[in-house]
């Protein structure tokens, strides 16, 4: 939505309509009669062009029909009506007479409707309550459904699962291991500072998702085991942290298994037509992991029996 226009027009007080205000108990009478009652000229007032919308004012506008104005001096903006009633929030947040708690708190849930894909902070500090007030308001409508990002008071754009993000760019630096920070982090979608952090947890052979992160997750009680789990000594070993191809097992190891409820979920959306392929590529990667394993058994049972056969000899 474009800003308030600096440039000012007076327009015939009959050509505005009645703002979609966020105050709930609409207009003040006393405030009005004061203003009216004051002589002096008003400030403009704020209205959404499209629509002929008082967007800010209303008690204004209404002391100029009272004194029997002509016309009332005017600031235009453009944009959606959803965005014209967020910056109805954030003027009269800021400016006039103060919103009630039940205003805010009501335009907190109107805001989540229309941008759902804000943070609750964005939204907290627009309407002027607690971010912990619009993350329950905003479980209670389920807003979230569909989404996989949100947009901070900065404006940036950061995923709502702080761990699929930082998968995102184990997948990334896996698949190119030359790959600037920087463009790590635009491809996950997360910051510069946590693809670094990933790179160096990868790198030290530990799990690029913090426990912290693991735990917010939560458990479905039937996740299958991940066998890297138990592996705190591999992932320490130096003859593998320091080779390339020590640390590309390590990495490879270090990913998640899909919990059960992620399983089913992937399998409902595979479509009917394709069932057969995915399942005959999912079968070639566990047959091919099978084969590994069965090949470093094979391996580390020959080395013992060569190793028993010099101590023999010796």
């Amino acid at each position: 939505m474009s800003d308030v226009l600096a440039r000012t027009e007076f327009v015939p007080v009959g050509m505005l309509l009645p703002a979609d205000s966020p105050r709930l108990a609409g207009e003040n009478v006393r405030h009005t009669r004061m203003l009216a009652e004051s002589g002096g000229a008003l400030p403009p007032i704020v209205v959404h062009r499209p629509t002929m919308r008082i967007v800010d004012g209303v008690h204004r506008h209404r002391a100029a029909q009272r004194r029997g104005d002509a016309r009332i001096e005017v600031r235009f903006v453009e944009g959606t009506p959803e965005d014209a009633f967020v910056l109805a929030v954030r003027l009269n947040t800021t400016q006039g007479m103060p919103l009630t708690h039940e205003d805010r708190t009501a335009a907190a849930a109107r805001i989540l409707v229309s941008h759902p894909h804000w943070s609750d902070r964005r939204i907290a500090a627009l309407t002027g309550v607690s971010a912990s007030v619009v993350a329950q308001r905003r479980r209670s409508i389920g807003r979230d459904k569909g989404l996989s990002a949100r947009t901070g008071r900065d404006g940036r754009v950061r995923p709502l699962n702080a761990a699929d993000g930082r998968r995102r760019a184990v997948q990334y630096i896996t698949d190119r291991p030359g790959a600037s920070l920087r463009e790590i982090a635009q491809v996950a979608g997360v910051a510069v500072a946590t693809a670094r952090d990933v790179r160096e947890r990868l790198r030290h052979g530990e799990d690029p998702v913090p426990a912290k992160l693991r735990a917010a997750e939560g458990s479905t009680g039937d996740e299958m085991p991940m066998p890297f789990d138990s592996g705190s000594a591999m992932r320490r070993d130096p003859s593998l942290r320091f080779s390339e191809s020590g640390r590309t097992l390590l990495r490879l190891l270090s990913f998640r298994s899909l919990d059960g409820e992620k399983l089913r979920w992937l399998a409902e959306s595979v479509p009917p037509h394709r069932t057969a392929d995915v399942a005959q590529a999912a079968r070639r990667c566990a047959e091919q992991w099978l084969k590994f394993a069965r090949d470093i058994e094979q391996r580390g049972s020959e080395r013992r029996s060569a190793a028993r056969g010099e101590l023999s000899r010796s």
